[in-house]
């Protein structure tokens, strides 16, 4: 079973801890599984790539790797770090809202 995540994918998040410290960048992706990541710009690796039918050259690629999940902060519309939390909405629908603005989040 799939532990419940406050981050997805297409939040802007801030890097709290770590070697990328300090960047912004937008999720690319989440694994709930592994508890997860992917940030656009953030904690860049070297990749080996194989010759093949999209990249007959083959070669060294940078891409984003994964950072952890608790790594993470929400940014919200004011570019504040926030927590998330959950709440019914007008149409009675769960909602997201940061917890420092106590407004909802897109």
């Amino acid at each position: 079973m799939f532990k419940r995540v406050k981050v997805k994918k297409g939040d802007t998040v801030k890097v709290i801890s770590g070697g990328s410290k300090g960047k912004q960048g937008t999720v690319l992706s989440v694994d709930r599984k592994s508890d997860r990541v992917k940030v656009e710009g953030v904690n860049m690796v070297k990749k080996h790539v194989k010759p093949g039918p999209t990249n007959p050259q083959g070669g060294i690629e940078t891409v984003e790797a994964g950072i952890h999940i608790s790594n993470v902060m929400v940014v919200d519309a004011a570019g504040n770090t926030t927590r998330v939390g959950r709440r019914r909405g007008d149409d009675g629908k769960l909602v997201r809202y940061s917890k420092k603005t106590n407004e909802e989040l897109k």
